[in-house]
């Protein structure tokens, strides 16, 4: 990738988002029914390639039943509120009732309240009575504290999920979690990230995991670029991400790590354009945030909006368009991409002639 001149002292790569790429018709079509848009990472086989974002807004015991019935996958927010409240739906009643400034503040109050680990073996008891394939997610600061607490409650995938997370993170305060020898030492497929650059990946890579979370800085609900500076596009981010994947085959002799896109996926176009640039699925947030189902009523937040110290994100607002189904399947009743999420990407790969999601990340694309 060609570097460009920012000054005399510096340089930079030209990056990409995905508003910033389009994908190429080829001269083959197939019909949308013939499409398969099934996913498989480790024994887990799934219908649609799509986790939802582990946010208290988005994600709920009952959502993430619901979503994986739909053939997807729910990742439950093991540090949100459905763990450290016994009915937390009161508390967001008020959080959808706040306004302006009043929200950060209060979203800082509310979860100062203890994680208790009960209440994650009781969550995920939930989700795993339903018969769905069950996942929740730590911050790597709370991964060592509570780990046991998950593993112990039957948690089918281990979801370590943050900013950014580094499999080499430096700490003279306090003892750093050791990914690869906290996943070696699972007896379950680990999705770690985010990462955003082939480097970083290929070291998390080598942590054992079986799926690298992609994007930082990026999502609806964060303001990370603005507060600390740090975004890259995602188009380039998933490809440079990819590109690991493909050198890490090769350097362990044929093992796979799934690609997930995590950030920025805001329309049905975005889902298509991030497995075009090599993802294996994509993680979702603010589009579920729009479901009329969604625990967070037309609200949406993620962990940074409450850091007591300095919150990375905000609560923003969405119209409700639809339930959770409608959303993934339609019908639609908009024409923005908002809704049949599914139902796009099937439409995307029939027009460009793939009938298997792996074979969609070779479909050709330009830059716009």
């Amino acid at each position: 990738m060609t570097d460009i001149e920012i000054g005399r002292a510096k340089r930079a790569r030209r990056a990409y988002s995905f508003d910033d790429i389009a994908i190429v018709p080829s001269r083959r079509t197939r019909d949308p029914e013939e499409v398969s848009t099934a996913w498989q990472i480790d024994a887990y086989r799934f219908d649609i390639p799509v986790l939802a974002a582990p946010m208290d807004s988005v994600m709920s015991p009952t959502t993430a039943v619901a979503l994986g019935r739909y053939g997807g996958l729910g990742v439950l927010n093991l540090e949100g509120l459905w763990t450290r409240y016994e009915d937390p739906d009161p508390l967001l009643e008020e959080v959808a009732g706040l306004r302006g400034t009043d929200a950060t503040r209060r979203l800082q109050e509310i979860y100062l309240e203890p994680i208790k680990p009960e209440l994650i073996t009781e969550r995920l008891r939930e989700m795993r009575e339903a018969g769905v394939t069950v996942a929740g997610s730590l911050s790597p600061g709370r991964t060592k504290e509570f780990a046991k607490a998950v593993v112990d409650a039957g948690v089918d995938m281990f979801v370590i999920r943050g900013t950014t997370v580094s499999a080499e993170h430096v700490s003279s305060q306090a003892e750093p979690l050791n990914l690869k020898e906290f996943i070696y030492e699972l007896d379950v497929p680990v999705i770690v990230g985010g990462c955003a650059t082939h480097q970083a990946a290929l070291h998390l890579m080598r942590t054992g995991a079986a799926g690298v979370l992609v994007g930082f800085g990026g999502g609806a609900a964060h303001t990370t670029r603005t507060v600390l500076g740090v975004a890259v596009p995602m188009a380039s981010a998933v490809a440079d991400v990819a590109a690991a994947r493909r050198d890490y085959l090769d350097e362990s002799g044929g093992r796979y790590v799934h690609v997930i896109a995590d950030g920025s996926i805001g329309k049905s176009g975005d889902v298509a354009k991030a497995i075009a640039c090599g993802a294996d699925a994509v993680m979702v947030g603010s589009p579920f945030a729009r479901a009329t189902d969604a625990p967070g009523r037309g609200f949406h937040w993620g962990t940074e909006a409450h850091h007591h110290d300095l919150p990375r994100g905000q609560r923003v607002e969405f119209e409700t368009i639809g339930t959770l189904e409608e959303i993934l399947f339609g019908p639609s009743r908009v024409a923005d991409g908002t809704m049949n999420l599914v139902g796009a990407l099937r439409r995307s790969m029939a027009t460009t002639g793939y009938t298997e999601v792996k074979e969609f990340q070779r479909v050709e694309v330009v830059v716009e």
